[in-house]
């Protein structure tokens, strides 16, 4: 009967903690990720912008991991999205795979490396 209260308990606090709204986001999307860094005693903002290559957990755990190509070299990301530390998260464009992982692209250069991207239609 108390693990009950205490899964109750935990799952109310996580409520508090999580953001209310967010993009809904997929395996391909490209994504702008606006992360607070602190340098020294300063705080401030650096955008990180690239290819979702995979989702990992759920809830308040609920992990991306974001891979974009800087001077030639493969750099990849791991955030936590319900973390203080990122303040927004917008979807910049749709892709479309057929895949839940894209880890193939670590082994692509150059324009091997792009998605297609889903066109939405809009119904009238």
């Amino acid at each position: 009967m108390s693990s009950m209260n205490a899964q109750e308990i935990i799952r109310s606090l996580e409520a508090e903690q999580m953001k209310p709204v967010l993009p809904v986001l997929h395996i391909g999307d490209t994504v702008k990720v606006n992360v607070r860094i602190r340098e020294g005693g300063k705080e401030r903002t650096q955008s990180y912008e690239g290819t979702i290559i995979s989702m990992q957990r759920s809830g308040i755990n609920r992990t991306v991991t974001v891979r974009r190509v800087f001077q030639g070299i493969g750099v990849e990301r791991v955030f936590l999205v319900h973390s203080p530390r990122v303040e927004s998260m917008t979807v910049t464009r749709l892709g479309r795979v057929r895949r839940a992982k894209l880890y193939y692209l670590r082994d692509r250069i150059g324009k091997a490396t792009r998605v297609k991207q889903k066109i939405v239609r809009k119904s009238t």
